[in-house]
């Protein structure tokens, strides 16, 4: 396997070459012993291992809930939060599809990173102190919002941010019901364990294309078809409340929303503090820090 250097660091995931080639992972799933104390069972870990993801059929109750929705519908129809440049709009409908730093900027969301039902699981999983490399919450109205193409989340983070290694969790938690009809999430159950390096250079300012509509960073028709048809894909329902926790090489996606019904999340993506992002491996420059942050102050 070639391996580059970037600020005297090993690339162990090269991506972004002439041809996309497949690297076996050469990180842990599950960095925490499987003993150490916390809220995630032994057999729990050795799923999240072995398939990628742990899904939760309640991480919020019911009667915290509301407070959360109350928040989402006052971010996305407020005409500051619109014009932030942390918000990105559906090219068609113009409507808000994103809108990215939460945690900072609303106290509410805030709250929720530092819940221990939260970042005490990402603490047990990757086994050290944990900072938010990326929060956003994610906006699907009905009627014809757009999807996510399958991608690895590692990839980016890896390729245009600089996250050396897979010690990352991402939580997805439903802020309305996630049907089997209005765009949920897609996971290739086993992925995680084989990086995909895709093939392309990243244009200067990728960013700003791929938050809309993603083009570096795609696997082939080809290499989607194989993995599919050995690992399958996994579609994540569940009621608002409910939450998906999963490693950050597993294949993901999601369709369009053409129901009536939307379906909102918020996103949360934990790092070790071990792993601290350094320069791009396979980008021209980084991306602004309300995408992959640079402040590695844990979580407490």
């Amino acid at each position: 396997m070639t391996t580059t250097t970037t600020t005297n660091v090993t690339d162990l995931y090269p991506t972004r070459g002439a041809t996309e080639v497949a690297t076996p992972r050469q990180d842990p799933v599950v960095w925490g012993s499987p003993d150490a104390p916390g809220p995630v069972s032994r057999g729990d870990l050795q799923s999240l291992d072995r398939d990628g993801f742990l899904a939760i059929d309640q991480l919020i109750g019911p009667d915290e809930i509301g407070e959360y929705q109350r928040e989402l519908e006052r971010l996305t129809s407020d005409p500051a939060i619109r014009e932030d440049e942390r918000s990105i709009v559906e090219p068609k409908s113009q409507e808000i599809r994103s809108v990215f730093e939460v945690h900072k900027i609303s106290e509410i969301f805030a709250k929720l990173v530092h819940d221990e039902r939260v970042v005490g699981r990402a603490r047990q999983i990757l086994g050290s102190d944990v900072y938010v490399h990326q929060s956003r919450i994610n906006v699907k109205p009905g009627f014809g919002a757009s999807g996510f193409y399958w991608h690895s989340d590692f990839e980016t983070w890896h390729a245009e941010d600089g996250l050396s290694n897979m010690r990352t969790i991402s939580v997805s938690i439903a802020l309305t019901e996630n049907y089997d009809t209005n765009g949920g999430l897609m996971i290739m159950p086993g992925s995680h364990k084989t990086f995909l390096g895709c093939a392309g250079a990243t244009p200067k300012d990728n960013y700003k294309r791929s938050l809309q509509m993603q083009d570096a960073g795609i696997p082939s028709d080809e290499a989607l078809t194989k993995m599919a048809s050995e690992y399958g894909v996994k579609l994540f329902t569940g009621k608002a409340g409910s939450a998906t926790w999963f490693d950050c090489n597993c294949m993901h996606g999601s369709g369009d929303n053409i129901t009536p019904f939307p379906r909102s999340n918020v996103f949360i993506v934990f790092n070790s503090v071990e792993n601290t992002a350094v320069e791009p491996f396979s980008a021209p420059i980084r991306r602004p820090d309300f995408i992959g942050a640079r402040d590695f102050t844990p979580v407490k």
